[in-house]
């Protein structure tokens, strides 16, 4: 039997249910699937999945929103994983160099080369779980573990889109600049927001990434 969500409230408007941390693909399909079926009760407004969680908003603070986490416990327990048959998106990556000024970080924590990261990082496929961060953003699984990698304690200010990122145990792209407080291993030129297209967002929860080495430098 599937554990029971972790569920806290978000102000009066929302609550959040988290799925105790569980990266696995499997779980992260029964948030989709879970986020379809509560869009249908009537007290919600919407739900938001997000990476192993899932945001529900009410029409209106509920005097006791007791009930509904009782439900949404419920739900969790029976639901079925929502397998998506997205698009694979292959990203071409310039690895090292000026394009990943923290290499030399990941190397130096990991024991590994640029070149073994590059072929490490870019061998799996990559569900895109989620969106969010920022517009066009996608909060991806399945990196290996041998290049995890903790988060920096100081976070640089601005990083260019593009720029292919390790925090912890996962990847990410920046769909824009901004800053961030994880280690830039490299930098693709696929651009993942457009205001002009619909949907403006390159790729959706159920897509893959596939990351391709164009080259290695230092």
């Amino acid at each position: 039997m599937a554990h029971d969500p972790v569920i806290s409230m978000l102000g009066t408007t929302a609550l959040l249910l988290e799925a105790h941390g569980d990266t696995t693909l499997a779980t992260q399909q029964k948030i989709w699937s879970l986020s379809a079926q509560v869009c249908s009760w009537p007290e919600v407004l919407e739900a938001v999945p997000g990476m192993n969680n899932l945001m529900v908003c009410f029409r209106k603070p509920p005097l006791d929103p007791q009930p509904l986490i009782t439900r949404l416990c419920d739900a969790w327990r029976i639901v079925q994983p929502m397998a998506v048959e997205g698009r694979t998106i292959e990203l071409p990556v310039v690895y090292g160099g000026e394009a990943g000024p923290h290499m030399a970080d990941v190397m130096a924590h990991t024991g590994l080369d640029a070149q073994q990261i590059a072929e490490i990082h870019s061998a799996p496929l990559y569900p895109v779980y989620a969106l969010g961060s920022h517009p066009g953003y996608c909060y991806l699984g399945g990196m290996d573990h041998r290049i995890a990698t903790p988060r920096r304690k100081t976070p640089v200010l601005k990083i260019p889109g593009g720029a292919v990122s390790i925090g912890g145990f996962q990847t990410g792209v920046s769909a824009s600049d901004g800053p961030s407080g994880w280690n830039t291993i490299g930098s693709t030129s696929m651009s993942f927001f457009d205001v002009t297209k619909q949907p403006p967002t390159l790729l959706q929860p159920g897509d893959s990434i596939r990351f391709r080495i164009e080259r290695v430098v230092g």
